[in-house]
């Protein structure tokens, strides 16, 4: 009797071992169950996070409701499902991809309808249009729903940052920029057409889309290493299921969930938020450097929407004098921006410009001038300003600068201590190019001319030549043994006739002295105002210069040069 006991239950053993032991993959896919897997952490991000949207905050209808009763499914109705849906990726389910199911068709329903409404109105023809250019499967378009829950400007505790999750050494590695001004890793275009090539690359080595996509999520070297513990050759992500990191176990699962709560969501009664209408946007190229600010002043879009159609540009600034970039916009304001560039340019110029030279303290003053102009155009949204020189002259006058041979904008505003940008302004040009005997207005303060010992020629006007020809004419009279005739002093009025101003409410230097037709230097310089201060009270009189009492040219006899 104990003889066939052992008998039967050796019998038992061996069979169970058998089974065990025998299964295949597709079982493995279909039973696995897992209780210490980690979500990623789009999972963990709050709805109202996503709300914040510029977009959503401002074209969503009403807020998130229930359209019937909230329900889940079964796992034969998950099953079922996941079998109709027409992907080349192999979508199987199993208790994990169950789990993730419910979470989103449960306590996060909230986080469904939002992400839909942003990936069926903006992300999700980005992303169509990157993986149909690579010949990718388009169910991929839902990895960033996993990666980020569709939000631009997601940065992981890792350093992950944008739609698609980049590590900054991954996202220069493939090309893409990211430093102070610009993260290319938040700009939808850019990061989908690198995701894709990355994607390709990963499922080129690796000849499985599963783990593919698990590379994606933990890196080549870690699902390598995966590969090694697991041993015999393994090339499938389920049979590796075990030896991969406990986020990694959960990657693929959750992208078969992300599809399919994404493609099935009206049969749980989960809609996306009602948005008054898609997004049509377009894209220009910009060569200048220019601020939101300016942007927004001009073509009266606001700040919030350029921030949200182009994330890239950290601090709100497009380098674009470094090299072109891209700049997104509505559609019918791109034309706009087109036709308005000079003027967007020259909107708040003084406040958003920046120096590119700066004289130093004693070679200034060797060279006789005075660099506070270029101070004055110190870029306001750094954190702080430092003043180069409080001794700020008391009033400006307008030099003439006749370009000589193999002289460019840059040298001249190099002499003066001025900016590129400034003389450009001061003399609207919009290419930036001089020829040879043009004639150029250069603003600079009085003490400059003073200290320099340049004669001014007219009231408020030199050239720079003056004292190269007064050289050459003294050496020239040498020779000739001629006592040199004194320069006639010009005649300058110096109280020139002004009219009263009264500050009122919403009135800036920038608009009084546009409505008079003077400059700001003028009125600060009338009135005792420092050179970088803007500061004024209603009900304030300022002194206005009349128009033409600076820089005004009197009739005089000038040899035409050649």
């Amino acid at each position: 009797m104990n003889i066939i006991k052992i008998c039967v239950m050796t019998l038992i053993t061996v069979t169970v071992s058998s089974v065990a032991y025998g299964q295949s993959v597709l079982d493995v896919k279909h039973t696995k169950t897992d209780d210490n897997i980690v979500p990623p952490e789009s999972y963990e991000i709050q709805t109202q996070q996503l709300l914040e949207n510029y977009y959503l905050k401002n074209y969503t209808a009403a807020p998130y409701k229930e359209s019937g009763e909230p329900r889940t499914g079964n796992d034969k109705e998950y099953e079922d499902m996941l079998k109709r849906l027409p992907t080349i990726i192999e979508m199987p389910y199993n208790p994990v991809v169950g789990k993730y199911i419910d979470m989103y068709l449960g306590k996060r329903r909230d986080l469904v309808a939002t992400m839909l409404a942003l990936h069926n109105n903006y992300y999700g023809d980005i992303f169509v249009e990157a993986l149909e250019r690579e010949g990718l499967p388009l169910e991929l378009q839902y990895l960033p729903v996993i990666e980020s829950a569709l939000n631009p400007n997601a940065v992981s505790r890792a350093g992950a940052a944008g739609l698609w999750q980049f590590m900054p050494s991954t996202a220069t590695g493939m090309g893409m920029e990211v430093n102070s001004l610009v993260d290319e890793r938040r700009d939808p275009r850019v990061a989908s057409h690198h995701a894709a090539k990355y994607l390709k690359q990963l499922y080129n080595i690796y000849g499985d889309w599963s783990l593919a996509i698990a590379a994606y999520n933990c890196g080549p070297g870690n699902l390598n290493k995966a590969l090694r513990r697991a041993g015999g050759g393994k090339k499938d992500f389920w049979e590796i299921y075990d030896n991969l990191l406990p986020e990694t176990r959960g990657y693929v699962p959750i992208f078969i969930a992300a599809n399919y709560v994404m493609n099935y969501h009206n049969r749980y009664g989960i809609k996306p938020l009602v948005v008054s209408g898609k997004l049509a946007v377009d894209t220009i190229e910009v060569a200048d450097r220019v601020h939101f600010n300016q942007i927004s002043g001009v073509l009266d879009i606001p700040v919030e929407e350029i921030r949200l159609l182009n994330p890239q540009y950290r601090k709100d600034i497009i380098p674009g004098d470094v090299h072109p970039y891209k700049l997104a916009l509505p559609s019918q304001q791109c034309l706009s921006y087109i036709m308005s560039r000079q003027q967007i340019l020259d909107y708040d110029a003084d406040k958003y410009g920046r120096r590119s030279y700066v004289a130093l303290g004693e070679q200034r003053r060797a060279n006789g001038l005075d660099n506070q102009l270029a101070a004055d155009g110190q870029t306001q949204n750094c954190d702080s300003n430092v003043v180069i020189d409080t001794a700020v002259p008391d009033s400006i006058v307008r030099v003439t600068h006749i370009v000589k041979r193999g002289e460019n904008l840059r040298d001249i505003a190099k002499q003066y201590g001025v900016s590129a940008t400034d003389v450009k302004r001061w003399n609207n040009l919009r290419r930036g190019k001089v020829k040879e005997n043009d004639e150029l207005v250069i603003e600079i303060y009085k003490k400059t001319v003073e200290e320099a010992s340049i004669e001014p020629l007219e009231p408020s006007t030199v050239t720079t030549d003056v004292t190269e020809r007064s050289r050459q004419k003294q050496q020239t009279q040498s020779e000739k043994k001629k006592t040199p005739r004194p320069p006639k002093p010009a005649t300058v009025d110096k109280k020139p006739a002004s009219v009263t101003h009264t500050v009122k409410s919403g009135d800036t230097l920038e608009k009084i002295a546009k409505k008079y037709g003077v400059t700001v230097a003028e009125i600060r310089a009338a009135n005792g105002i420092k050179a970088n201060s803007s500061l004024i009270s209603i009900g304030q009189k300022l002194k206005i210069p009349q128009k033409g009492s600076a820089g005004q040219k009197p009739k005089t006899s000038r040899k035409k040069r050649r």
